[in-house]
């Protein structure tokens, strides 16, 4: 009966890799919790507010700047920006592993013989649904999601269309940081975390897309679980040094068969 808690929690762990994961948002829930609000749910407010505000100011004063020059200039800025924030981290707060304590974090909702369901993995998997639900009204039946699926088409067109590009990359920008600021949390709630543990989720991230496919938020959450399945059911059968492996195993067999992802919205060229 392993093999199905493997099957169970790497489905639920798959809901958290679905999510925009940022590093600070994590340590600044941990920081606001304890020392302003003593409310994870308040700190998560402010968080979202603050990770919104930096966002805005990255994308209008620093990305957008370069946005014209090319495609590696905001490649550039942003890995520099990335690299600024982890020794700016790793300054403040030191190189120990950190969490976020809450009372689901130690909780089972479900307790068995045969399966157990962790509290915590399945507010993971809860919000992600919920969050990605959020993003596709917002990005299908708002004249915000509209403009950001014009710009993404076709810059040219979306600014004849009377769209300003720049200030839509920004809201969106907004946008991003604020879902990362509800991983952070969720982060810091489910594992231990470093300053550097940015880089980890990043890669994961990444995979989560590229197996999903750009620019399809159903394909994000599917993509999250495939690779939270592929990671559990890895460590399950060959031992935990193979988890890891097992995901990047079955990300190259997906864009092997399908290089666009599984539910791309990109047409193939």
């Amino acid at each position: 009966m392993e093999i199905i808690q493997s099957v169970l929690n790497g489905i639920l762990l798959g809901g958290l890799y679905s999510g925009d994961l940022v590093i600070v948002s994590t340590f600044l829930c941990m920081i606001i919790a304890a020392q302003v609000t003593g409310s994870l749910l308040l700190a998560l407010v402010i968080t979202i507010c603050f990770m919104a505000v930096i966002g805005f100011l990255l994308q209008n004063f620093l990305i957008n700047k370069v946005l014209d020059k090319g495609d590696e200039p905001p490649l550039l800025v942003t890995f520099g920006v990335s690299i600024f924030l982890s020794n700016v981290l790793l300054l403040l707060f030191g190189a120990d592993a950190r969490s976020i304590q809450s009372p689901i974090t130690s909780s089972n909702v479900i307790s068995s013989n045969l399966v157990s369901v962790s509290a915590v993995y399945l507010l993971n998997f809860v919000v992600a649904v919920l969050v990605i639900g959020a993003l596709h009204y917002v990005m299908k039946y708002t004249y915000f999601g509209r403009s950001i699926r014009a710009t993404s088409n076709d810059v040219t067109a979306a600014e004849l269309m009377g769209v300003n590009t720049k200030r839509i990359y920004s809201y969106t920008m907004c946008l991003a940081m604020a879902s990362a600021a509800i991983a952070g949390l969720l982060v810091g709630m489910t594992f231990v975390f470093y300053p550097s543990t940015g880089t980890q989720y990043l890669i994961i991230a990444f995979g989560v897309v590229v197996i999903g496919g750009m620019g399809s938020l159903l394909g994000t959450l599917v993509g999250g679980v495939i690779l939270g399945l592929a990671q559990l059911l890895g460590a399950y059968f060959f031992g935990a040094g193979y988890q890891l492996l097992a995901g990047y195993i079955v990300l190259l067999i997906i864009l092997t068969i399908k290089p666009e992802g599984l539910l791309s919205t990109a047409a193939r060229k």
